[in-house]
């Protein structure tokens, strides 16, 4: 069975709609977030919405935790703050509650599902870890493969025993060995910053090891137009245009 993963859609409701199409077409039997679902983009409560209403599960990712704690946006620089104030007023009451229950991390076959850092970090960043805290962390996971977004990049570690290897992560199929534990960073479907505008999610088959990389064309001229007419910060918006 093919799992869609979605990542960072961070209130972008443009790029959501062309991914969840192209996922249509594929034939996932399963989609998951792994958060960040709110903040910069302009339609956070239509992107939530359609989490709920799909039957999309999700981890909380760093937003969501501002969101469920106030006080944790001193976290965060003073333009994600001032997008984050916006968020916060467009949010209907049942989707505060849907984020409020959200967990910090799920399960999906042999996959764990976690926004920054496994087991469980919504915040920590891969490249704020040391090669020995990154192999470390893979070798005391239950699962063989962890997915992570966070940084809105794209990235594949493989580990091999006690030895760690970037593989490298690219748009397409790509192959996993099934005698290594992996850790891949899925990118971003909302705020892509690979240098690519089009929005990115991950496709995964576990029993065929494959991990195929989608890359999906929208509107993002009109994604960054919403922006700035939100009152939110410019910087966000000039984010999606490259």
């Amino acid at each position: 069975m093919k799992i869609a993963l979605v990542s960072d859609i961070h209130g972008n409701m443009d790029a959501l709609e062309a991914v969840l199409a192209d996922i249509d077409r594929g034939g996932a039997g399963a989609v998951y977030s792994l958060g960040d679902n709110i903040g910069y983009g302009a339609e956070p409560e239509r992107v939530v919405r359609t989490l709920r209403e799909r039957g999309i599960p999700s981890v909380a990712g760093n937003h969501e935790l501002a969101a469920r704690r106030p006080d944790f946006l001193d976290w965060f620089n003073p333009a994600a703050r001032q997008s984050l104030s916006v968020t916060f007023e467009m949010l209907s009451a049942a989707s505060r509650e849907w984020i409020a229950e959200m967990p910090m991390h799920r399960q999906a076959a042999d996959g764990r599902l976690v926004h920054g850092f496994p087991p469980d970090s919504a915040t920590l960043y891969l490249f704020q870890m040391s090669t020995a805290q990154k192999a470390a962390a893979m070798q005391e996971l239950p699962e063989r493969v962890c997915f992570v977004g966070h940084t809105h990049v794209l990235g594949l570690i493989g580990l091999d025993g006690h030895v760690l290897a970037d593989v490298g992560l690219a748009a397409g199929l790509n192959r996993l060995d099934p005698a290594l534990r992996y850790l891949a960073n899925i990118g971003s479907v909302g705020q892509p910053r690979d240098g690519d505008r089009r929005a990115a999610y991950a496709l995964w088959e576990p029993q065929a090891h494959t991990l195929e990389i989608r890359r999906v064309a929208y509107d993002t001229e009109a994604a960054a137009a919403k922006i700035v007419a939100a009152g939110m910060p410019a910087a966000h918006a000039r984010r999606l245009l490259g």
